[in-house]
């Protein structure tokens, strides 16, 4: 388990009721596992954003952030810039496999197993929004 550089971060996940924090530290384990895989992304700052636990391609500038939290309910969710595309995106992909909110947030029951390789997919697409839309660009212009 990565350790928390930000003692502002640390002090927000040890606020979490034992199962979702549990939940959440896993989720964040696996976007920090997904930036080292993904090509391009590089170190993330992990900083918080609007009190949540937030997750930035700052030395690259390859992604949109991506925040994460416990919602009021007992579920957990991870947040995406609303003004993205992005999840449309995964509701294309993966209709049945996980669970939206309009278009910000991929939510999660605190009682089961996210599903990691379509999560995985989803969190390297944020982390490559802005690289992919720059692609995208590029070929629109030839």
């Amino acid at each position: 388990m990565k350790k928390f550089e930000d003692a502002n971060v640390a002090a927000v996940f040890d606020g979490y009721p034992r199962p979702v924090r549990a939940k959440l530290m896993r989720l964040r384990q696996l976007i920090f596992d997904t930036a080292t895989r993904t090509e391009g992304v590089g170190k993330l700052k992990e900083t918080l954003k609007w009190g949540q636990p937030s997750y930035l391609t700052e030395m690259s500038k390859s992604g949109t952030t991506i925040r994460i939290d416990a919602t009021k309910d007992g579920r957990y969710a991870m947040y995406v810039h609303c003004q993205t595309n992005l999840i449309e995106r995964f509701r294309q992909r993966y209709p049945e496999a996980l669970a939206y909110e309009g278009n910000r947030a991929v939510l999660f029951e605190a009682s089961e197993d996210i599903p990691v390789n379509e999560l995985r997919h989803c969190i390297a697409m944020a982390l490559t929004y802005h690289r992919a839309k720059r692609g995208a660009a590029a070929e629109t212009k030839r």
